[in-house]
């Protein structure tokens, strides 16, 4: 068993990383990307010195172990990137605040204007067509808004 782990190197590990990772692709979880970038660390580490496989077998364990928080952190700031967006799952609250024309007149309460290349239903005081309005209240796909 000694003599197995006594020939490990370089190109070993390097070769054990890149099926880990193709292993991750056959069946993802990220739990084997990081034990194959583990693995291609030690063999870059290898190809800088020559450990002994005691060594090569310790930097492994110390490099999967360290994956654990390298991953925590990366979920962590991938999580932080939707807090810069906050309006990706409810665009019609990003609306609010802004000023469009209408295109139809608010008569009895209800008018249209546009929005990029979609036509939304208004809610408001009476208004004629091309007086812009201000957008107060977003809900689902109607809008309520005041002369601006």
């Amino acid at each position: 068993m000694t003599d197995i782990f006594s020939t490990l190197g370089t190109w070993n590990w390097l070769i054990f990383g890149f099926v880990l990772m193709a292993l991750e692709l056959l069946a993802p979880g990220v739990f084997m990307f990081w034990l194959g970038l583990a693995a291609l660390l030690v063999g870059l580490v290898s190809f800088a010195i020559s450990p002994s496989w005691q060594t090569q077998l310790l930097m492994f364990a110390v490099f999967a172990v360290a994956a654990v928080p390298a991953w925590r952190h990366f979920a962590r700031s991938e999580g932080s990137r939707s807090l810069s967006n906050p309006f990706l799952n409810n665009r019609t609250k990003a609306l609010i605040g802004r000023e469009f024309t209408l295109e139809k007149p608010i008569v009895g309460g209800t008018g249209t204007v546009r929005i990029d290349d979609t036509i939304w239903r208004v809610a408001g005081p009476d208004a004629p067509a091309g007086s812009r309005v201000k957008v107060v209240q977003a809900d689902g796909a109607s809008l309520t808004v005041a002369v601006a």
